[in-house]
This record gives C-alpha cells, structure tokens and sequence, in this order.
C-alpha cells in the first residue's frame, strides 16, 4: 500500500480524505490555489448537467471536501445524497490523495507568476470578519512586508512546506502540486490542464475535459457551454459560483473573479527579481516543467 503525504493549512487537511466514500466516476479537481479551481469546476457541471442553469450554488453540488472551515460531516452527507455524477475539490497535490480505480484526478497548472499575484488579490479580498470568525488572524509567522517586490521574493524563496500555519502557498509549494500531476499525466485517470490553454481555446479545452471523463458531447453543444464559462460570464453570476459566498468570505463575490488574466506580473517585476524567480524555479522543476507552466501547451 502506497503511503500518503498529509497535507495540512489553516483551512485544510487532508487526512479527511479518509472519511470520502469514493464511487465508480467521482471527479476530483486538484488544483493550487488560484490557478483555475472554480473554472475547472464550472466546467464539470456544465457537462455533468448539460446545462448552465445549475440546481444549486457551485460551492453545494462541488464542496471542498478537506476544508476544516466547513462543517465536514455536512458535506460528506451532502455528497453522500448526490445521485448526478460527483465532482469535488480539492488543493491537495496527488501525492496526498487517495488512490481509487474509476476515480479521474484532474489538475490546472498556471503561470506561478500570475497565480502568486491571484493570490494577494483574492486574501484582500477577504472580509475581515471571516477572517477572524476562521481563526485566519491567528498565522504566527512574520508579517508580511508592504513591499510587494519584497513579498514576491520571499514566496519564489520559501522552500517546500507540506504542513503550514498559513494558507501553504509558495513557489515550491505551486512546482511540487503540478509535479504530483506532470509524472503522471500520462496515465488515463489523470487529467492535466493549464490555464492559458483555457484562455485560448475554452470549447477545445472542454471538448478535451469530455474526452477525459467518457462524457459524448456534440460538438456544436461544446461550443454552447463554453459560452457560459467565459471570464466574464462567470464573474456576472459570482454570487452562486464564488466559493465561501454561503460564509460571506469576500468584501465582493464579483471581485473573486477579479481579471482572469495572464501577464500581471510583467506590471511588477523588475529585471533583477526576475532573474531571481528563473533561477529559483528552475531549482524546482526539470526544464519541461518549466516551460509547459510557463507556456502551457506547445
């Protein structure tokens, strides 16, 4: 029996898989934080359903199922109740899940540079209330310096950290997620996505996701979802599609889905940082690696 790396943050833990009852065509999305989870999800229903007229808000039909900031025995009831085909969420790398036969383990890489600043938007984004009734004021390490430059370099620097007392994001921490997936993206229940790809081809990407998950659809039909997962078309209906709308997590749902977009870093980084970040990614990946985050799909 292969054994599990626990993962665990302040908002989750992954020994909580233990306590899933998986079944025969569960979909799991495991993504690093901001790098495409709520789309990746969205796209799951609009093929499971065939329809973007959704049953529920986003958050209820696809939970987080090792988040300890929710009520975990709601949730696996929740699931347990679910009759359509299940698709649930998840930042843990593969290297910490639980391994099931019929089970397809779907990843989005993206441009570690873009996701680090996703990142900063969307914890600002937080209301504060949350975030004290979370406990998320209770991170024991350094505050974090008000130069952004400065913050950059210490994520590109941290080294890898399975076990966090904050929210686990890092450089390293982003490679080793995408890692767990790129060695096995050959194999047929593993499904790796990137975001720039999403960006450019949304119906070719979706047509690839059906293929992925045995799921026949026409491709003028294709074309017809795609539509309702654009950028745009997600953030006028963030109040059921953000995550944490049912705890009231953000200052504003509409600014989860802030920009959508690639290339934000070139607005911040200077020459000398950003020699810095190549070096130090390049520590962390083999050069294939680096490239494909960094570029997504030839």
């Amino acid at each position: 029996m292969v054994e599990r790396r626990r993962y665990r943050t302040v908002v989750s833990d992954s020994a909580l898989w233990a306590r899933f009852r998986f079944r025969d065509g569960d979909i799991v999305i495991s993504t690093p934080p901001k790098c495409g989870t709520t789309w990746m999800q969205m796209l799951c229903a609009l093929l499971v359903f065939d329809t973007a007229d959704l049953p529920r808000p986003l958050t209820e039909i696809s939970p987080w199922v090792d988040a300890t900031t929710y009520d975990t025995e709601a949730i696996l009831a929740g699931l347990e109740g679910q009759r359509h085909r299940r698709f649930v969420k998840t930042h843990t790398p593969l290297d910490g899940l639980p391994s099931e036969a019929g089970v397809t383990y779907v990843c989005v890489g993206r441009d570690p540079r873009d996701a680090m600043l996703s990142f900063e938007h969307a914890v600002a984004n937080i209301d504060p209330v949350a975030i004290a009734a979370g406990g998320l004021d209770q991170h024991t390490g350094p505050p974090p310096s008000e130069d952004p430059l400065e913050r950059f370099r210490v994520w590109a620097d941290a080294e890898f950290t399975p076990e966090s007392d904050w929210f686990g994001v890092s450089l390293a921490n982003l490679v080793h997620h995408v890692r767990t997936f790129w060695d096995h993206r050959d194999e047929p229940q593993v499904a790796l996505f990137h975001y720039a790809d999403l960006k450019a081809d949304l119906p070719g990407q979706l047509a690839r996701l059906a293929d992925a998950l045995s799921i026949d659809v026409p491709l003028q039909r294709l074309g017809e979802l795609a539509d309702a997962a654009t950028f745009e078309g997600m953030r006028n209906r963030a109040d059921e599609l953000a995550p944490g709308v049912d705890a009231k997590l953000w200052r504003s749902n509409k600014d989860f889905f802030r920009a959508g977009t690639s290339g934000q870093w070139r607005d911040l980084l200077d020459a000398a940082t950003l020699d810095h970040y190549r070096r130090r990614v390049a520590e962390l990946a083999p050069p294939d690696l680096v490239e494909w985050l960094h570029t997504g799909s030839p």
